[in-house]
């Protein structure tokens, strides 16, 4: 029996990148439906049954934002991708907030588009498998969720209460952008004070200096500017320029201009 393929939903006006895109998936090994406007999408969407959808915001019709909207009515947890020549800050939080699971920005990297694709679906099966209980593995940190146990190299690692939460969160949701906004509510709850921002902060430079092994620059917990953290997958490759440029550019004068 063939083994099924994941159906992937491109929404996506430009006829070119949308080709290459199928292309690509569809070598990668998914089964590819495409739309070239919103309305399309929506009804692609809610008849193809996708495991993923990958959105464009800029559509000729209606905007990708209210296409979010309407992807959230039907599905909570069916991973919705964002690929946009939007790159300011504002673009990015407000589509996350409306619930897309991930942002890139174009020009990008079939590789990374992939990567995260694949990071997404992996996150989605997870949620559907309550009892999935394998250990996160990465750049040689090994962290058991159910345990509760952290190791570096093999050599356990001690992380307060609060380090931990953080980190189980970032693993949850790993290969991900999670905003800072998700953090500090789930962490704090929504009416949290704003100094609890600088309390994540804090928390990511401590996993840093524990985890990492340069905490300068860091492969593992990353850091998107303005908007969110991410657990890096390991793919044996080095930190993108720009998450190393935002790291550079968020550090905490408290911990000797560690990344934050």
């Amino acid at each position: 029996m063939s083994k099924v393929k994941p159906v992937v939903v491109v929404i996506e006006d430009n006829a070119k990148l949308r080709r290459l895109l199928r292309t690509s998936l569809q070598e990668a090994g998914f089964d590819v439906r495409e739309a070239d406007s919103g309305r399309t999408g929506l009804m692609v969407a809610a008849t193809g049954k996708p495991d993923l959808i990958i959105l464009d915001l800029g559509l000729p019709d209606i905007d990708g934002s209210e296409v979010i909207r309407q992807l959230r009515e039907w599905w909570h947890a069916r991973p919705v991708i964002i690929l946009s020549g939007r790159d300011s800050e504002a673009a990015r939080v407000a589509a996350l907030e409306l619930g897309a699971d991930d942002y890139i920005t174009k020009p990008f990297g079939l590789p990374e588009l992939l990567a995260r694709v694949r990071a997404a679906l992996r996150r989605a099966s997870r949620h559907s498998n309550p009892d999935h209980t394998a250990p996160f593995l990465a750049y040689g940190i090994s962290v058991d969720t159910l345990r509760r146990e952290v190791s570096r190299d093999g050599q356990a690692v001690a992380l307060t209460p609060n380090e931990f939460r953080v980190l189980a969160i970032l693993v949850k949701n790993a290969g991900l952008l999670v905003s800072t906004d998700k953090l500090v509510n789930e962490l704090w709850g929504p009416t949290s004070a704003p100094g609890k921002r600088n309390y994540l902060r804090s928390y990511m430079v401590s996993l840093r200096q524990k985890l990492e092994k340069n905490p300068a620059r860091p492969v593992l917990l990353l850091t998107e500017a303005g908007v969110g953290y991410r657990i890096a997958l390991d793919r044996r490759e080095p930190a993108a320029a720009s998450n190393e440029s935002d790291d550079r550019s968020s550090t905490n004068p408290a911990s000797g201009g560690q990344p934050a």
